[in-house]
């Protein structure tokens, strides 16, 4: 994404529970709905009572390349949070189909599971287990995802999403893109890209390209239409790339980020696909910021426009914005998959209890590989989340002050342009009365939602206390 909008490329990234008691916290994902229906009660059914799983509810099977210890599963809900489930939960899920009893469940369980269960069993573990986690409803309950199922509200989530271009029209505008995923053609673009970029640092210099390049109303709202076509196309990286290795791409939408306009990509489905797979998605934005910034090179090539230049020097600061691990941009997926663990902060309190001795060891459940991986992410990451907030506290008051007097003088340009009738320059400088407020509404946007978040915490822990 780009430099003045956040990018959320996975937006479903969901974890849910083994066998233990209380279910884990699961990701955001993107909103909707099933249609729900109230079948008769079955309790009185010979063998016991007939369960269900949740409307839409897919079964995606093994998480490959999970960094646990043990084999992790995954189903979606209709409501597309993604949730994990263990081996035994996942048996039981495959087996309900609204036919079955309880009684056939369990039998149908023992055989491919391996371990004798009873139709208790799978009583107690469709209600205690999956009905909490919207997976599966005892007989009589509404099949809908219940409004109390985990669903994370993260201070770092895409907010307000609204779709942008459907499912099905994505997948007609990727398939003339799939060749580029072809290793030949990547080797190709990336040499290419390469040869292009020694270039345009080392002989043209890019350092004076931004300013020498944008030094009209029209040339900057240019340079802000490409920027927009270039956020546009990384979101066809990912669709594209999630088609490619075999998963089926969901709608682009948009949304806010951190208070950034934000567009995003749904490539859930891209779960049930190897390891290889999810990394290919999870870097194929980028590789189309690559592809686009090549175009542009050759633009300039045929053209002499300095504009497209400048879009080049900016598209260098998007891919670099896009590979850090510590928001949800796609290095953290990136991350999120070399680990094998889709919920990085969710390892954060298991992570920091671990290393303040006042829980389990950091990462109980992960291969030692992946627990020093994300124990390392966890302790670079907090500390940096913590430095940013304790420097907006400290530097806010005058970054405030000097923001407010930018922008005054830059809606009395705007107003004076339009006041002249001078379309093309009023519409440049109210661009750039925007990128100085929304920095400024992010800041207090984030002071307030974090401020929100410590206060429930607080009073949720007075309201625990006997």
């Amino acid at each position: 994404m780009g430099k003045h909008a956040a990018h959320s490329s996975r937006p479903v990234r969901s974890v849910g529970t083994s066998t233990s008691p209380t279910p884990a916290p699961t990701l955001p994902g993107p909103r909707g709905r099933g249609e729900a229906r109230r079948p008769e009660p079955d309790d009185g059914a010979p063998g016991g009572w007939i369960p269900r799983t949740t409307v839409g509810l897919e079964v995606h099977g093994r998480f490959h390349g999970s960094g646990t210890t043990e084999s992790v599963y995954t189903v979606r809900r209709a409501d597309g949070q993604v949730v994990e489930l263990s081996q035994l939960l996942h048996h039981v899920v495959c087996a309900v189909d609204g036919l079955r009893t309880s009684d056939q469940i369990a039998a149908r369980v023992s055989a491919t599971f391996g371990r004798e269960l009873c139709a208790e069993n799978v009583e107690f573990l469709i209600r205690e287990k999956l009905g909490p986690l919207g997976v599966a409803v005892c007989p009589g309950d509404l099949d809908e995802v219940p409004g109390d199922a985990p669903s994370a509200d993260l201070l770092l989530g895409l907010k307000g999403r609204a779709t942008l271009v459907r499912p099905s029209l994505v997948r007609r505008l990727t398939s003339p893109l799939l060749l580029l995923h072809h290793p030949v053609v990547v080797t190709l673009v990336l040499a290419a890209f390469a040869s292009a970029d020694a270039w345009f640092f080392v002989v043209h210099g890019a350092a004076r390209t931004l300013e020498a390049a944008v030094g009209s109303p029209g040339e900057l709202l240019a340079l802000f239409s490409l920027t927009v076509a270039s956020l546009l196309f990384h979101e066809l990286g990912h669709a594209s790339a999630c088609r490619y290795g075999g998963a089926r791409p969901g709608r682009i939408g948009f949304g806010v980020y951190l208070l950034w306009p934000s567009f995003f990509t749904d490539v859930t489905d891209v779960y049930r696909r190897p390891r290889a797979d999810r990394l290919r998605t999870d870097l194929g934005g980028v590789y189309f910021n690559i592809v686009f910034m090549l175009a542009l090179f050759g633009g300039y090539a045929g053209t002499g426009s300095g504009v497209l230049l400048a879009a080049v020097y900016l598209g260098h600061f998007e891919v670099l914005q896009q590979l850090v691990p510590i928001v949800r941009l796609d290095g953290y997926y990136i991350l999120s998959d070399l680990a094998g663990v889709p919920d990085l902060f969710g390892q954060v309190g298991p992570v920091l209890r671990g290393v303040l001795r006042r829980g389990p060891a950091p990462g109980a459940r992960l291969a030692a590989r992946s627990r020093r991986l994300v124990t390392v992410w966890v302790l670079v990451s907090t500390s940096l989340l913590v430095f940013q907030i304790g420097y907006t506290l400290i530097a806010l008051p005058q970054v405030t002050a000097q923001s407010v007097s930018a922008m005054d003088g830059q809606l009395r340009l705007a107003v004076a342009a339009v006041t002249a009738g001078h379309a093309i320059a009023a519409t440049a400088d109210f661009v750039r009365f925007a990128f100085l407020l929304l920095p400024l509404g992010a800041s207090f946007y984030l002071l307030l939602r974090l401020a929100g978040a410590l206060r429930s915490r607080l009073f949720g822990r007075l309201l625990r206390r006997p």
